[in-house]
């Protein structure tokens, strides 16, 4: 953090922001407060890879019987191939 002042807490660290919010209320304060504008995009980048059709099947079997997604089952498989595969690299 800046070694300027919060303009409502006054706080110079984030563990005095933390400290000030914990205790005060927006409330408190609200006429000290400004309208913000932004964008947020919560879109995540999607890539398409071919999978067998039988793969295919299979994969959506298992996803039904844990109760997610096939993405959600193929992210988390690949997730966990790559940590493994990272692992190994880092004993050889």
């Amino acid at each position: 953090m800046k070694k300027n002042k919060t303009p409502i807490s006054q706080a110079t660290t984030y563990s005095e922001v933390g400290e000030y919010w914990g205790n005060h209320d927006i409330t408190d304060v609200w006429d000290k407060t400004r309208a913000a504008s932004f964008e947020v995009n919560i879109e995540s980048e999607v890539t398409y890879f071919a999978v067998e059709k039988e793969l295919t099947e299979k994969v959506q079997s298992f996803a039904k019987a844990q109760g997610v997604s096939s993405g959600t089952l193929v992210n988390l498989w690949i997730q966990q191939k790559i940590q493994s595969q990272s692992r190994r690299k880092a004993v050889r």
